[in-house]
């Protein structure tokens, strides 16, 4: 990746107003200053997943700026759907990179989000489980149902057809239903201890310098 890649917004956070709580995240050296399209793109699919898991999603995620004091990087609706659009994937794709604390910000909104919706995390894997152990399909479980077909839903309006792998994935419904089965794994890991910070580090796998 090109040092010159463009960036959402500032190129960083002044020290004077970088969130306290970015520092719960450690820095990650990586080949350039921003995150590679491939990070991007599954930070915006956990966060796509959550959105599937509640209604309102968009305003809850607001509402975890304000108390996690991430103003500085998310200052309202528009730039959270902007940094959300430096996913490739998305028809609505910026070309913009993220910088390291863009990303933190939008995992530590996912992670605690994920963290006050485990009860319900927890209860559609375990549905999940159910329906395989007696062979049914998954849309027999009415809650499970309901989650799938939202994250399908998200995925076929948010996604660019003309992407090779989403024209994969929205060509079989079997495969999309394992991603949002995947992202849920994904989201109950960022519960348990220390669950956020390695579901952060997870994301650079490979591309550590």
């Amino acid at each position: 990746m090109s040092q010159s890649a463009s960036i959402v917004s500032d190129s960083h956070t002044p020290a004077q107003s970088r969130p306290p709580v970015l520092n719960t995240l450690p820095d990650v050296s990586i080949s350039a200053r921003v995150c590679s399209p491939r990070i991007q793109q599954q930070i915006d699919l956990i966060l796509l997943a959550i959105e599937a898991l509640e209604l309102g999603a968009s305003e809850h995620m607001l509402a975890m700026v304000k108390q996690m004091e991430l103003q500085e990087i998310i200052q309202n609706r528009v730039s959270l759907w902007r940094l959300r659009c430096s996913n490739p994937w998305r028809r609505s794709y910026t070309r913009d990179f993220l910088t390291s604390d863009q990303a933190k910000a939008l995992i530590l909104i996912a992670g605690y989000r994920a963290k006050q919706l485990m009860v319900l995390i927890r209860q559609l894997l375990i549905a999940e489980q159910q329906m395989r152990k007696k062979k049914l399909p998954l849309e027999n479980h009415f809650r499970l149902s309901e989650y799938l077909e939202r994250f399908r839903a998200h995925f076929r309006s948010r996604m660019n057809p003309r992407r090779a792998k989403v024209a994969i994935y929205l060509a079989s419904e079997e495969q999309l239903n394992e991603l949002a089965i995947s992202l849920l794994i994904k989201l109950l890991f960022c519960t348990g201890t220390k669950g956020i910070e390695r579901v952060w580090i997870s994301l650079f796998d490979g591309e550590v310098a």
